[in-house]
């Protein structure tokens, strides 16, 4: 869908003060190849000592590093992280805490290119549905992609000023999307950086929602994603000037946390400020664990880059200090690498694992995370395969998805770059049951012999699409393959020709069985569209019926407004039927025959 634009612009300035210039960006420089047996250092929080001849501004108060416990981590004795094997799970000494961590594990030997041709892809975010959406640095453009389609234009920010490191940097989906259709972009204008929301459709008209952000050819930082509280983040850099870092008027060398309208939450360290941390040199990678704990990826200068536990307030060390050392009013990184090993731009975590996107070092680093704020020791995989890489992100389905950036004046193209390119989760045990409706599986429509509805009956098929006003109802598209689960698959006359009326309709699966001893959970991708007059009282439902028991473990009921056919992806646990044979039983409520309704499922897996 493309949501209808609302033209609204506001503009907030924050002026950053001078300070003296330091060198360029070593991640975007051209430089020798990465060294064959680099020296990795991992740690848990010590102090930073101060590199030779720096010097800063007074920083600002932060959480005292002594509170953070202290250990380091070195590689291996003669062990090479560029070595592993693609596929390999990330690996820690023995000891190390993060051993036992719950490691993420893709199928590297099994890519697959989602786009080529890019013009220097920077950002990635995905869509409902599943999609996503790339923005191209100097192109200012921002193009929809998924797996087996042709790459298409949806939007051309104007005011991009591209330069250097500048142009069309970070995107990021309003986690509302559904509801608002905002996409937020980060980018280079003719006087700063700056941070705008839009809908998608036709010719777009951004809002500014936060401006002021220093900018130079050098430094940008650029990265922006919606953290787990809500809030919107954003990684910049110190544009060039040393001294913007540790400067708390000054929204360069920094991560800031905003509102979705660009406002200061009042839960931020500094009341008033939009500053969550400080002292850093060029921040491009934001990622959160399931525990909400934030971590960062950042570019040294020419010795070490870093990977930072992210803690509110916390003051980061740069310039005074670069890696690791023992002042205490500075964090330490987690992780450092040489700069000619990383240059680490974009970072995702997917389970207990973080990966950063390498540029200068041409690999994908892996991150064994304790689960409490330190790491083990890193890995790397596709080391050169793809040249530079710009970024990595985990899609709604569990692929690893990465972008290159060898058109940027500092890598060796081939005729495919840019690309896109993801990668499927290793599985080594088999789905307990897995439908993706391409074929029949033996689901029963109406097996209680109790529905009510008297149109939009469960089918499974190829949908076709049906708007109203120029809101999608019934997609035209599923998630994988042709069919999909669906409330009535023809679009008739009308939008309401075929759509739920007149009550519940359902349709239940196959018997599952889940065995003993294990931690089953259900996965499934849906939508539920409406219109606004519709209510609670519409809505789609998923039970686990036993031959004793029924009970919903998802319901996602309406609301009186215009939601359109968006899709999303759901899960439920079902330990508590461990050792049971169940049946789920999707049911699709149309409680008001004025309404419109129209519901899909798609790709149902149980796994253990």
């Amino acid at each position: 869908m493309k949501p209808r634009l609302t033209p609204v612009v506001t503009a907030i300035l924050a002026l950053a003060a001078p300070a003296a210039l330091s060198s360029p960006a070593h991640g975007e420089v051209a430089g020798g190849p990465a060294v064959p047996r680099p020296t990795i250092t991992a740690s848990a929080g010590a102090t930073h000592a101060p590199a030779p001849g720096g010097t800063a501004a007074p920083p600002a108060a932060t959480p005292p590093a002594s509170a953070v416990p202290a250990a380091t981590v070195t590689a291996r004795p003669g062990g090479s992280a560029g070595s592993a094997r693609p596929g390999d799970a990330a690996s820690a000494r023995p000891g190390d805490a993060a051993a036992s961590a719950r490691l993420a594990d893709f199928d590297f030997t099994r890519p697959e290119v989602v786009a080529s041709g890019l013009a220097i892809p920077w950002g990635l975010a995905f869509l409902p549905d599943g999609s996503a959406l790339v923005s191209e640095r100097n192109s200012g453009r921002i193009l929809q992609v998924r797996p087996g389609g042709a790459a298409q234009e949806v939007a051309r920010v104007p005011g991009v000023v591209p330069g250097g490191e500048g142009g069309l940097l970070g995107i990021a989906v309003s986690p509302s999307y559904a509801q608002d259709g905002y996409v937020y972009a980060y980018f280079t204008a003719s006087a700063d950086n700056r941070v705008v929301r839009f809908r998608l459709g036709g010719t777009i008209t951004p809002q500014v929602i936060r401006s002021g952000i220093p900018k130079a050819s050098i430094h940008n930082g650029g990265r922006i994603h919606f953290g787990p509280d809500g809030m919107l983040y954003a990684g910049t850099g110190d544009a060039g000037q040393t001294a913007n870092a540790q400067n708390p008027q000054s929204l360069g060398g920094k991560i800031l946390r905003m509102r979705p309208d660009g406002t200061v939450p009042p839960d931020n360290p500094t009341g008033g400020s939009l500053v969550y941390t400080l002292g850093h040199r060029n921040v491009q990678g934001l990622a959160w664990d399931a525990r909400g704990l934030m971590y960062a990826t950042e570019f040294g200068q020419n010795r070490w880059d870093e990977v930072n536990h992210i803690v509110a307030g916390g003051n980061y060390g740069w310039p005074t200090v670069e890696g690791t050392g023992t002042d205490p009013r500075f964090r330490n990184p987690i992780v450092t690498w040489t700069t000619a090993e990383a240059s680490p731009s974009g970072a995702a975590i997917a389970g207990d694992t973080l990966f950063a996107a390498a540029l200068r070092g041409t690999r994908l680093w892996r991150v064994p995370l304790t689960g409490s704020g330190g790491a083990g020791t890193p890995d790397s995989v596709l080391n050169g395969t793809y040249g530079r890489l710009r970024h990595v992100a985990v899609a709604p389905d569990g692929h690893l998805w990465i972008l290159t950036s060898n058109r940027d004046g500092r890598g060796t193209p081939v005729p495919e770059d840019d690309r896109v390119v993801r990668f499927p989760p290793r599985t080594t045990t088999p789905p307990l049951f897995a439908d993706d409706f391409e074929s029949d599986r033996g689901w029963t429509v109406n097996a209680a012999g109790a529905d009510t509805a008297t149109s939009g009956r469960w089918e499974r098929g190829d949908p076709e699409p049906t708007t109203y006003n120029g809101a999608t109802i019934q997609s035209g598209t599923t998630v994988s393959g042709t069919n999909a689960l669906v409330t009535g698959r023809a679009a008739g006359s009308s939008a309401g020709a075929g759509d739920v009326d007149g009550g519940t309709t359902s349709v239940r699966s196959p018997e599952i069985a889940l065995p003993a001893g294990t931690r089953p959970t259900l996965t499934l991708s849906y939508y539920l569209s409406h219109l606004n007059n519709a209510s609670a009282a519409d809505h789609l439902r998923v039970r686990v019926i036993t031959p004793t028991t029924t009970a919903t473990i998802l319901d996602r009921p309406a609301s009186a407004s215009q939601v359109p056919a968006t899709w999303r992806q759901a899960t439920a646990d079902l330990t508590p039927y461990a050792g049971q044979t169940i049946r789920l039983q999707i049911e699709a409520t149309d409680a008001d025959p004025a309404s419109l309704v129209e519901s899909a499922v798609d790709d149902v897996r149980v796994t253990s």
